[in-house]
């Protein structure tokens, strides 16, 4: 007999829900794309991690370029950070890039360069949650375990109705139990890659967080939300972010040769790790490391606001022309076009170097 899950939502799983969607996917799925019809962990382990958060098509060129750069594991693991970073630079969400550079160098120290093949291994590794564990394993290694995306989360809630609030760990973990409980028969071994990717495509193209397509949902006569009307009414999630705000003065200096200066920023905070022009919370400040020459030469760009997860950053960017010999903070470097455009960026500081004054 089938396991099924705990707790009360346990009697409404429908008998044949995994099926639909293997057979789902097989004709309406998405299976084009360059991560996909491949059984290597390295490929799959990469986009995972670059849709985390990022839509397919921002990814496309980002994971094509990392392949071209870093064709396996190991070649990633021998690069440098400010290699990654700069391949990286647009992508967003950069401790995603350490991690991934960690996890590679974890995979050859650790496994000798070959990604371990459970997902409780996989698990252990940087950056590595119990999702992305399991499509990595699932797809690569026909391992029967339940992923539980945000797209994955938003179908299944709505199929089952599962009203419970995703903003507690009990109810997450409720949700992972039905998850797995929902998963095609340990005798259908063939089925776990076509059902993992067929609820991904579902949740990215059908089930919608707004106006979801039911009416082409190959769950529809199953789905328990669509029937109560209120699809949009799940998941259930009801904690939310507070966001804040900070306002930040950019220095952009040039020199003679039309160079620009570019610091390293820390390694713990707001863009770890990146290059970046030089920041302070007020004007004064960050004019007040320069000489007098480079101050006279000040001027404002207009501000505009860059969003990041949970903040709004209002940046003043004031250019300024610096003698040669002055080196504007302590720490950095004059670059080139050349020679920042292949450094790891913030998306805003990279905005504001391809602007003309």
């Amino acid at each position: 007999m089938r396991p099924e899950a705990p707790g009360p939502a346990a009697q409404r799983l429908p008998p044949d829900f995994a099926a639909r969607v293997v057979t789902w996917q097989r004709s309406h799925g998405r299976s084009e794309l360059p991560w996909q019809n491949t059984r290597d962990p390295y490929r799959v382990w990469l986009s995972e991690v670059m849709l985390q958060q990022t839509q397919v098509s921002t990814v496309l060129g980002y994971f094509s370029r990392f392949l071209e750069h870093f064709p396996t594991v190991a070649a990633l693991a021998a690069g440098t950070e400010d290699e990654v970073f700069g391949l990286w630079s647009g992508l967003g969400y950069y401790s995603r890039a350490r991690n991934m550079h960690r996890c590679a160098q974890e995979v050859v120290a650790r496994f000798g360069g070959v990604f371990p093949r459970t997902a409780a291994e996989l698990q252990t590794l940087p950056g590595i949650g119990r999702s992305t564990a399991a499509a990595i394993a699932a797809f690569c290694f026909g391992e029967r375990v339940a992923i539980l995306d945000g797209n994955v989360k938003r179908v299944l809630t709505r199929v089952l109705a599962f009203d419970g609030d995703l903003a507690t760990a009990a109810q997450e973990k409720s949700l992972w139990a039905l998850a797995t409980a929902l998963l095609p028969p340990a005798a259908q071994h063939g089925d776990i890659a076509g059902y993992t990717q067929g609820l991904m495509d579902l949740g990215a193209t059908v089930c919608l967080p707004r106006k979801p397509s039911c009416m082409i949902c190959p769950a529809s006569e199953l789905c328990a939300a669509r029937r109560a009307g209120e699809p949009e009414r799940f998941p259930v999630k009801t904690r939310k972010l507070r966001r804040t705000a900070q306002s930040l003065w950019m220095l952009k200096a040039h020199d003679s040769q039309g160079r620009v200066w570019l610091e390293k920023r820390p390694s713990r905070g707001i863009w770890a790790g990146l290059y970046c022009l030089p920041v302070d919370e007020s004007r004064g400040a960050l004019l007040d490391r320069l000489s007098l020459d480079a101050r006279r030469t000040a001027h404002d760009g207009p501000a505009f606001v860059h969003v990041l997860t949970h903040k709004d950053l209002h940046l003043h960017p004031v250019s300024v022309h610096c003698p040669d010999t002055h080196a504007p903070t302590e720490a950095g470097h004059w670059f080139e076009a050349g020679e920042w455009a292949a450094l790891g960026l913030p998306a805003p500081v990279r905005k504001l170097l391809q602007s003309q004054d």
